[in-house]
């Protein structure tokens, strides 16, 4: 696809821009290297202070930014500020915690490795190039920055082609500190040429988040290469509820869960899988939330949905949708592309949806939600493995017992019990089975791309 500002809400392509040449490409790639020469050795204190200059950066950007990512990708305007705001939070989060996280750890007893002194140490290991998706322009691309950059590495980002201002902010961002030049670099590449870049022997390791093909193709380059690669792919997520939830408060939730990011986040709440004793009532709640919510423009204050970022991808949710229905699932609410300008698509609610259909396994990328009954929680926690995705998953229920059994038995890489799933520096962020592999945000995600080294010495 051209590398290009389209507005999803209009359909108008607002700016074009030309793929860097071969010769561009091979000044940035030389430009990365000569700069991981000058960031592995900077001070630890030099590069946290970048990353609080960076933060400093996006909070007086935060309302151009804002505008930025609903007119390149329909993220409604609330959210498109939290996101710059949450990013912020990432770069102090880093800066305040790199430390911490890079200290060496030294072996107690070093005489029993016969030495005088013994430990581990972390150190970067060089360009890491960054695929990244378009549904969270920022944000993802910070998650991996700020703890490759405060750890010595350098970044090299190609970012989604329907983006491209995003992406070239990013690159601004990071010059704008006291980073040396070639610190962290955008390549306005198209697809095809992400092989030539990973293959490169100054790229050292590859991070991308995206979809199962996307990365299925880099992790056999990365693995034919030798290095080091890390993959946040799809999720279909499932949000179980019990007898014993709060009905209202979940229903609430479930809105946010699934139409968040205009239902597309790998960790939107996709599949609600709800106990037969209170599947009628949160059906008819969450029906009612659903139908009140209003689709328009996303800079409007009063949208709750905005488009879907491209054409093509609105094209697959219908397909899924209409699958669904050809194989006798019941649409609620929803399920037809609406007539006029921009890529919208109406919130949905599918109900009785066979194990036939795509949708039933298949991650949907929309505003649309498929609920499913369970006769008792064996049944839903079945329901909810029987996919090839292991991201997150959210339930609902106040009994102790039920909750224990949720956090063993559920293939997810995380579990949030009455609430959504949600990203936070905090907490170690990936996946399991086809959602990938590696881990970003937290302490492990600094480490994903150091070089642990063992150190013994002898006086």
């Amino acid at each position: 696809m051209p590398i290009a500002t389209v507005n999803p809400a209009t359909g108008q392509t607002i700016r074009t821009f030309e793929e860097l040449t071969d010769g561009e490409l091979e000044t940035r790639l030389q430009r990365a290297q000569s700069a991981f020469q000058v960031v592995r050795r900077l001070p630890l204190e030099i590069r946290t202070r970048a990353l609080l200059q960076a933060a400093d950066i996006l909070d007086a950007d935060e309302d151009r930014l804002a505008d930025l990512l609903t007119l390149e990708m329909g993220k409604i305007r609330t959210q498109a500020l939290a996101e710059v705001r949450k990013s912020a939070y990432g770069l102090r989060y880093y800066a305040e915690h790199a430390a911490q996280f890079l200290a060496a750890r030294h072996l107690e007893r070093p005489a029993d490795v016969n030495a005088d002194q013994a430990y581990a140490v972390h150190q970067p290991l060089g360009p890491v190039l960054a695929v990244m998706p378009w549904n969270f322009p920022l944000w993802q691309v910070i998650r991996f920055a700020a703890p490759a950059l405060a750890a010595g590495n350098v970044g090299l980002l190609k970012h989604a082609s329907n983006v491209p201002q995003s992406a070239l902010y990013l690159e601004e961002l990071f010059s704008r500190t006291d980073l040396p030049d070639g610190a962290f670099q955008t390549l306005l590449i198209s697809a095809g040429r992400v092989e030539k870049v990973l293959r490169d022997d100054r790229v050292v390791a590859v991070t991308l988040t995206g979809s199962e093909p996307a990365g299925r193709s880099v992790a056999a380059i990365a693995g034919d290469e030798v290095k080091k690669s890390v993959l946040e792919l799809g999720g279909s997520d499932p949000f179980l509820v019990q007898p014993s939830a709060d009905l209202d408060r979940a229903a609430d939730i479930a809105v946010i869960a699934r139409t968040s990011n205009n239902g597309q986040a790998c960790i939107n709440a996709k599949r609600f899988i709800v106990h037969t004793a209170v599947y009628d009532d949160f059906l008819a709640k969450l029906t009612e939330r659903f139908t009140a919510l209003v689709v328009g423009d996303p800079a409007d204050e009063g949208t709750d949905i905005g488009p879907l970022a491209l054409e093509s991808g609105r094209t697959d949710v219908d397909e899924l949708v209409q699958d669904a229905v050809r194989a006798g699932a019941r649409v609620i609410t929803g399920g037809a592309i609406p007539e006029g300008a921009g890529w919208f698509y109406p919130p949905t609610i599918i109900a009785d949806v066979p194990e036939s259909a795509r949708l039933y396994r298949e991650e949907v990328f929309g505003p649309v939600a498929i609920v499913l009954r369970a006769e008792n929680l064996d049944e839903a926690i079945d329901i909810a493995n029987d996919v090839p995705f292991g991201l997150g998953a959210a339930a609902w229920t106040r009994d102790a017992d039920e909750q224990r059994e949720l956090i063993e038995r559920l293939d997810s890489a995380s579990v949030t019990l009455n609430d959504y799933t949600i990203s936070f520096p905090e907490l170690p962020f990936g996946g399991v089975k086809r959602s990938g592999y590696g881990r970003e945000l937290s302490e492990e995600g600094m480490h994903e791309f150091t070089n642990l080294k063992s150190v013994r010495v002898r006086a």
